[in-house]
Parts: structure tokens; C-alpha cells; sequence
């Protein structure tokens, strides 16, 4: 199973998990590379014009991706411990999972938080030997532009929350 992540903090701090089995990814990857436009080397919700944006959400949720969406909440006090709660729920859901690889879209400036909470998590989750992790940046894997393009729609709410909503399985408040 693979899960690929990213992050939004439009409005509240969301962290979306989309979640794939392994049989999947390469028909994915096809349908994501297929909404490319010429010259463009990955997606990336918040440079594409609305009638894109409508267009990859149909993709996606045409496709049947499912994903959970972390929401933090007021209660954390700063951008690191809403992500660290998020850390803990995505590690905490997972935990069990047999052959589980989490890829993270990679913001430089977290990997070394995120490793180190990680770590953390995974041990006391007891899954450190079994669930696998990395940080990449979207152009290496097409496939975090599905978690990118599920939390853009989410956070912005209205009609592009209706539009994403059939592929968000679930949502959990941290």
C-alpha cells in the first residue's frame, strides 16, 4: 500500500492522505502525466486556471482515489504542532497496515521535523520496522499531485469541496 501526502494551509492546516494499492499506481501515474499540458513537468493545484483545476478533480475522483483529510485545529498554537498532530493521526491509522510506504511531498524546510517525529510516532505506534517513508518533490512522483489537488478543493471549500468530496473517505479532526 502506498500512501502519498501533502499539505494545505489556506485556511485551516490540512494534511490529506490519499491511499493506493500497489496495482494501481501505474494506471495512476498514466491518468496524472495524461492531464499534463506541454512543457509541464508536474501539477500543482494553485498555478492551474479553474476550468484545469475542475478538470483534474473529475480525473481524480473519476479514477475512484480515496483519501483521509487531517484537519488541525485552533487548539495547536503554531504551524509545527498542527503538523505534528496530523503526524501522529496519519502514523496512528497506518500503524497496522502490512507494507505500508508513506511518500510525503517534500518541503525542505520540514524534513527534519518530520523525521524526527516520525521516528517518534512509528516507534510508539510499534510499526518502526514496518512502515517505510520518504520525502520527494512533486515532479519525481506524478502521483503527489493527488494529495495536492484533494486538499486544494477541500480547503477551499463550496463547490470545489462538493466536486473532491466523493474521493475523501474520511475526515479526522486532531
Amino acid at each position: 500500500m502506498y500512501i502519498y501526502v501533502d499539505e494545505t494551509k489556506q485556511r485551516d492546516y490540512l494534511l490529506v492522505a490519499s491511499v493506493h494499492v500497489s496495482t494501481d499506481l501505474t494506471a495512476l501515474r498514466q491518468l496524472v502525466r495524461g492531464l499534463l499540458l506541454p512543457g509541464q513537468r508536474y501539477l500543482h493545484m494553485k498555478n492551474e486556471k479553474d476550468g484545469r483545476k475542475r478538470t483534474i478533480a473529475q480525473a481524480l475522483v473519476g479514477a475512484g482515489v480515496q483519501a483521509t483529510v487531517y484537519r488541525a485545529g485552533a487548539q495547536h498554537r503554531n504551524e509545527r504542532q498542527r503538523r505534528s498532530a496530523c503526524l501522529r493521526a496519519l502514523i496512528e491509522d497506518h500503524a497496522h497496515a502490512r507494507d505500508a510506504h508513506i511518500v510525503f511531498d517534500e518541503d525542505e524546510t520540514m524534513v527534519k521535523f518530520d523525521n524526527q517525529k516520525l521516528i517518534e510516532y512509528t516507534r510508539a505506534a510499534g510499526c518502526r520496522d514496518t512502515l517505510r517513508y520518504e520525502h520527494k518533490q512533486p515532479h519525481a512522483d506524478a502521483l503527489l499531485a493527488i494529495p495536492d489537488a484533494i486538499a486544494w478543493c477541500w480547503a477551499k471549500g463550496g463547490h470545489w469541496r462538493t466536486l473532491i468530496g466523493p474521493a475523501v473517505t474520511a475526515t479526522r479532526e486532531v
